[in-house]
Parts: structure tokens; C-alpha cells; sequence
């Protein structure tokens, strides 16, 4: 199971284990992270929106066109963000680090 790391705003960690095929923003939800995720999951919102630590950033890879149209509706969005919907959980991902963006 790929393991990742939520930093929160306030720079606490939340530690989780990720399976296979589902999203990140399943684990963030399901770890107890603090994002609405109200399409759950269906690219029709941008309430999952968390920053791909810049270490991490080319293994995750760049969103794609209707995913950028969706992160212009969120806030405190910087060059590494991301809707966690869109992002599978996969091996090469063990280890990843996410940002809770404020607000």
C-alpha cells in the first residue's frame, strides 16, 4: 500500500496508506483530512484541491485541461496544485506529500 503524507495548514501531518487504484482524495477523506470533496470525485467542483509537494510534482504529473478549468474556482491555488480526485493512487507514488492549501 503507497503510503502518503498530508501536511496540514498548520503544518501537522496526517500519516495514511493508500490502495491501489483509488484516489487521494479517498484517502484524504477517509484519513480525516480537512477537504469538502463535494462531487466526490467527479471533476465538477474544486473542493479537493490540495498542492503536490514540488518534490513530487513530476512523478504526479500536471492536470489536465478540464481539471485546470476546475482550480481556477480554488483558492490559494500555486503551481503544484491539484484536484486530489484526479490523482490515482499507485506504487510509484509511495511516499508522496500533499499540502492542505489555507482557507
Amino acid at each position: 500500500m503507497p503510503h502518503i503524507t498530508f501536511v496540514t495548514s498548520n503544518g501537522s501531518r496526517i500519516e495514511a496508506d493508500g490502495k491501489l487504484g483509488e484516489s487521494v482524495m479517498e484517502v484524504a477523506t477517509r484519513s480525516g483530512v480537512d477537504i469538502e470533496a463535494a462531487c466526490e470525485g467527479s471533476l465538477a467542483c474544486a473542493t479537493c484541491h490540495l498542492v503536490v509537494d514540488p518534490s513530487w510534482y513530476d512523478k504526479v504529473g500536471p492536470p489536465s485541461e478540464d481539471e485546470e478549468d476546475m482550480l481556477d474556482m480554488a483558492f490559494n491555488v500555486t503551481e503544484t496544485s491539484r484536484l486530489s480526485c484526479q490523482i490515482e493512487v499507485k506504487d510509484e507514488l509511495d511516499g508522496l506529500v500533499m499540502h492542505v492549501p489555507e482557507s
